[in-house]
């Protein structure tokens, strides 16, 4: 019973031993050190950690301002040296501090295969800068001074914006509502039949092919000028038919009646047509002045055509007033769409030129409207306490009160009250509340029995409660501050 009794103590004793030599056996893996514990403002303290792991384990360095109140300057990268089946991990940081007086660095967290362990802490030393006062007077800090403003540009601004709208008057003008000649296309295009074939036969005249010796080029529009014609007054098909097909089909018209030609004129065709094709096709060369007689005969035979006939009927009219408003609604069509392609020419100009000046955010801004932006640019917001203990808070719109939601067995406990502008879908939301717990009958509960008793209220889990709502609610880049102040009438 004795030796049971002496093994059993002796096990405690162990596991005891084991327990007191675990924290310096994992101390062992971490070693800090710093490069110096005094320095003056400003200049950089290297801190130093040494971490002896396995090869398998992961470690975890501090990150951020962790070392406060210094302040992390430098995150140099880890050095990493192997020795033997273990490897030590090298981290350094650079810290400073910027006010004189004597500082601990904190005790640090180091993640060594998912176990935590913390180094050491030290005392620092911040001496300040020595000044010959008798040399160098200080003098305090100058107050703000209200600096006066510059010339303002804005008449610069002014004079692009009317210069960019006399462009696009005058080019308005110029190309839409000025009554401009039409060109010769135009002018040939709404004549009839008779007088656009006239008027061509007078500008083939003009060209000086003969004169330049460009027989085939002559033949070419004489031979087009009387098919178009014939196209367009006798037969539908003379552009694409060949030379007998046209005479035969001007033949056949004459021997039915329908249009009473003269057999000369079919003749003096047929021949001109036919000279015309040993031109193209066979490079013919007949004399100028041939040729000038050929278009001399054409000019005539036109006004043959003419002659013989039928008045047109009441469909051809139709259709002839039909084509010259066509030709009308083109030309509005065209005007529209050159006036259309200027304003948007102008309209990107200007929304580029704003874009590059004052950022293109800002045009998009001006111009679709944002509506943080509008509550941004308001002149007068609105400054008041709300709440008790107040919490003074300048909004761009007062807050309205909303009912809050507590728990029933709480509600004895809890005094709150909220205040909300706008929702957590909306651009901009601001919500204000001030929780108060009745200390009271904190302590009454704890005078009850355990029956009666009502839960105790633990303000950190209340407070993680409410962050994991507006996390659910996708908030994100929350800053959250855990540390008591006193409010200025003392609550």
């Amino acid at each position: 019973m004795i030796v049971g009794d002496l093994h059993m103590k002796m096990k405690d004793l162990m596991m005891l031993l084991v327990l007191l030599l675990l924290p310096f056996a994992m101390a062992s893996q971490v070693q800090t050190t710093i490069d110096s514990t005094s320095i003056r403002i400003g200049e950089q303290i290297t801190y130093e950690m040494q971490v002896e792991a396995d090869s398998a384990e992961v470690v975890l360095f501090p990150e951020g301002q962790t070392f406060m109140p210094l302040e992390v300057i430098e995150s140099f990268k880890v050095d990493t040296l192997r020795e033997n089946e273990k490897l030590r991990l090298i981290k350094r940081y650079g810290l400073t501090q910027f006010d004189s007086g004597r500082y601990v660095i904190p005790r640090q967290r180091i993640l060594i295969g998912g176990r935590p362990v913390l180094s050491d802490s030290f005392a620092i030393e911040i001496s300040g800068i020595a000044v010959d006062t008798t040399k160098q007077k200080l003098y305090d800090i100058k107050p703000i001074i209200l600096v006066d403003k510059g010339p303002s540009n804005w008449w610069k601004y002014l004079l692009i914006v009317l210069f960019l709208l006399a462009v696009a008057g005058f080019l308005l003008y110029w190309f839409v509502w000025r009554k401009k000649g039409m060109t010769l296309e135009e002018k040939i295009a709404i004549l009839p039949p008779y007088e656009r074939a006239k008027l061509a036969l007078q500008e083939l005249d003009k060209a000086q092919y003969l004169e330049q010796d460009e027989i085939k080029a002559f033949y070419s529009d004489l031979t087009l000028i009387i098919r178009k014609y014939l196209d367009e007054k006798v037969y539908d098909h003379s552009l694409e038919s060949t030379t007998q097909e046209l005479i035969n089909r001007l033949t056949l018209l004459k021997d039915g009646n329908q249009i009473d030609f003269d057999q000369t004129t079919i003749r003096n065709i047929d021949t001109i047509l036919k000279r015309a094709d040993l031109v193209k096709f066979a490079k013919s060369k007949p004399d100028p002045e041939l040729a000038r007689l050929d278009l001399g005969t054409i000019d005539k035979e036109i006004d043959q055509v003419k002659e013989v006939l039928p008045e047109p009927t009441e469909e051809e009219r139709l259709a002839d007033e039909k084509y010259q408003e066509e030709l009308l609604k083109k030309r509005k069509r065209k005007r529209i769409i050159i006036a259309g392609a200027i304003v948007l020419l102008l309209l990107i100009g200007s929304f580029v030129g704003s874009g590059l000046h004052f950022g293109f955010r800002y045009v998009m801004d001006s111009i679709l409207g944002d509506p943080s932006k509008e509550l941004l640019e308001r002149k007068e917001w609105i400054t008041s306490e709300y709440g008790a203990p107040g919490i003074i808070i300048t909004t761009p719109e007062v807050l309205e009160r909303q009912k809050p939601e507590i728990p029933a067995e709480f509600e004895s406990k809890i005094q709150q009250v909220k205040f909300r502008f706008g929702t957590l879908e909306s651009n901009f939301f601001i919500t204000v509340s001030t929780t108060k717990i009745n200390a009271e009958q904190d302590q009454m509960g704890g005078q009850q029995s355990d029956s009666d008793q009502q839960p105790a209220i633990d303000l950190r889990q209340a407070a993680d409660a409410a962050l994991n709502a507006l996390e659910k609610e996708g908030v994100q880049n929350m800053i959250t501050k855990n540390e008591q102040f006193i409010t200025p009438n003392g609550q």
